[in-house]
């Protein structure tokens, strides 16, 4: 079906929206001007949502805001924002009444005329989306890049052409609900995330599934096989299985390391030193990059992008060096795995981190084992710093001092307190092992605020 056809469906048509964030404008705006007889809802007030609502207006959309924002709903259609659980009774009680639900990435599954190439997992899936898309391009194809990594892409499937290709980066939230994968799958790992919001973490894992769980004998799907989750979902692929590992394991099909190599099928990448971004688990990312794109990149082009590319904004981002002390942001970081895997980037008698923030109920116990022989300072902020200090307590090898700790209420007040502790050499890292929403709304607004916070040093 193409987007057009969809559209013209809906003409008339009674369509309820929840959610009047940025990537659910591009839609509201879609779904008007079709003709939709639309209705957006969202907890926020109309002073709160800004300069917004008078757009909305102009558009004819009504607007129902505020606490009772999920009562009442209706509609031939409703659209779930992803972080609101399918099973709310608001949802439930709008099926029951004769409501499709339904969401904008679902929505464009159906109606996209290109292949599709998705990653999911709990770290790693912006970089590798990035880096795939980034190769994709130098190989000449032309890219939509989008999803969970900020740029709603339903608006724009008009646009593209059959011989395009779309990339996306999807959550848990926005598979819970899919029922069509992609052509080619990646899941980077998996590690309990998200708990705030999934029941446990069996729920969690089966809505990362949905990426492969409809894909035919001829797709493909990329899985980690170093990460045990991931490794025991192959059994489950209705596809072809590769497997990336940062070991010398040598799989038909697969991708490994060898003497320093990257090696695809067998056949010499690029040298993994050539890689611009550091780390191991960037070299992991570059791996599931290199096994979803066999045959579509040649590897001299893989090889001169992992030479070239910088890295994404908000993942050990390097802010700037003051006094011989470099900053970093990785606000992305928003679980503990994804601030381990960041801390193995420097020496850690030089590492001042910077954790905290929203509880995603998920146990912070491996961080705290390896803080204190991993940082010399940790700085803490935010709803999670006591429970973080807790587990570095709870470590069988802490001691008073080792690592220095120290709490604070607000982020400026750690970049300030850091700046006075940091000598020459240092590598003040803020990597918050949790979600942003305490105190702000997502982690590009959390690493902005940082890094402004830092340039004013």
């Amino acid at each position: 079906m193409t987007l057009e056809a969809y559209l013209a469906g809906l003409r008339g048509k009674r369509v309820t929206v929840i959610g009047i964030g940025v990537s659910n404008r591009p839609l509201l705006r879609l779904l008007a001007c079709a003709g939709a007889k639309v209705t957006a809802r969202d907890r926020k007030t109309e002073e709160q949502l800004g300069d917004i609502v008078p757009r909305l207006r102009e558009w004819g959309v009504e607007l129902v805001l505020g606490e009772d924002y999920m009562e009442g709903i209706g509609g031939d259609v409703v659209f779930r924002t992803p972080s609101l659980r399918p099973d709310h009774p608001g949802l439930l009680a709008a099926v029951e009444q004769g409501a499709r639900l339904t969401s904008e990435m679902e929505v464009f599954f159906e109606v996209c005329p290109c292949p599709v190439i998705a990653v999911t997992g709990s770290d790693g899936k912006t970089t590798t989306t990035t880096v795939i898309a980034e190769m994709l391009r130098a190989a000449g194809k032309t890219v939509w890049l989008g999803g969970n990594i900020g740029t709603p892409l339903l608006d724009k499937a008009g646009s593209m052409k059959p011989g395009d290709v779309a990339v996306l980066e999807l959550s848990s939230f926005q598979l819970m609900t899919m029922e069509t994968s992609p052509h080619i799958a990646v899941v980077t790992n998996l590690s309990p995330n998200h708990l705030d919001i999934h029941r446990d973490m069996a729920e969690y894992v089966e809505a990362k599934c949905n990426i492969f769980k409809h894909q035919g004998r001829r797709d493909v799907v990329v899985l980690n096989y170093d990460n045990e989750i991931t490794r025991s979902l192959a059994e489950k692929a209705p596809g072809e299985v590769r497997f990336f590992s940062k070991n010398s394991l040598p799989m038909p099909g697969g991708v490994w390391l060898k003497n320093g190599q990257m090696l695809n099928n067998g056949e010499a990448v690029m040298d993994i030193a050539d890689i611009r971004i550091p780390g191991m688990h960037n070299v992991e990312n570059y791996m599931a990059a290199c096994a979803a794109l066999r045959g579509l990149v040649p590897p001299e082009v893989i090889a001169k992008v992992a030479r070239e590319f910088a890295g994404v904004e908000h993942r050990q981002e390097l802010v700037r060096e003051l006094d011989g002390v470099r900053w970093y942001n990785d606000s992305i970081a928003s679980s503990p795995t994804r601030t381990l895997a960041g801390l193995k980037c420097f020496p850690p008698e030089r590492i001042i981190l910077i954790a905290g923030g929203y509880d995603k109920h998920i146990p912070f116990d491996e961080l705290g084992r390896a803080l204190p022989s991993g940082a010399r300072v940790v700085l803490l902020c935010g709803a999670t710093a006591q429970k973080i200090g807790d587990a570095v307590r709870a470590a069988p090898d802490y001691r008073p001092g080792r690592p220095e700790m120290v709490c604070f209420d607000k982020l400026d007040d750690v970049v300030a307190y850091a700046q006075t502790i940091a000598k020459p050499g240092d590598c003040v890292l803020f990597s918050p092992a949790c979600a942003s929403f305490d105190q702000f709304p997502n982690f590009m607004e959390r690493g902005r605020y940082f890094k402004e916070k830092v340039k004013q040093l």
